[in-house]
């Protein structure tokens, strides 16, 4: 796969890096910048931005990010994808202060794909 072929916009199903692992649905919007570095953009549940850059080696795509919480703290942490097909992501996530034990999980289909395919 090649780096060009990443950019677009992605349906995401993910949980939590929590014990309860709460469900979540959102959009991954992935671009490239000047100098070929990913700049990532999701919406989470309709009302949660989150931005971040990262870099794509070996089919293996990862994001620092960061966000602003409900209580008006920034949060960051790094996302690590596997790009499956050029249409398929699959990740697992850790934010700084979040639960150490855990990690939050998140899936990401290029829009237009059918989900069904993977599952």
């Amino acid at each position: 796969m090649q780096l060009t072929q990443l950019p677009g916009t992605y349906n995401i199903i993910g949980s939590n890096q929590d014990q309860e692992a709460v469900t979540y649905k959102g959009t991954l919007e992935l671009s490239l910048n000047e100098t070929n570095r990913i700049i990532a953009k999701w919406i989470i549940n309709d009302n949660q931005v989150q931005l971040g850059t990262g870099f794509f080696k070996d089919n293996i795509l990862v994001i620092n990010f960061n966000y602003i919480g409900d209580d008006d703290a920034i949060y960051k942490g790094v996302v690590v994808y596997k790009c499956i097909t050029q249409d398929i992501l699959d990740g697992f996530w850790s934010e700084k202060h979040g639960n150490p034990l855990y990690l939050g999980e998140e899936r990401c289909f290029r829009q237009g794909i059918q989900q069904e395919v993977v599952n």
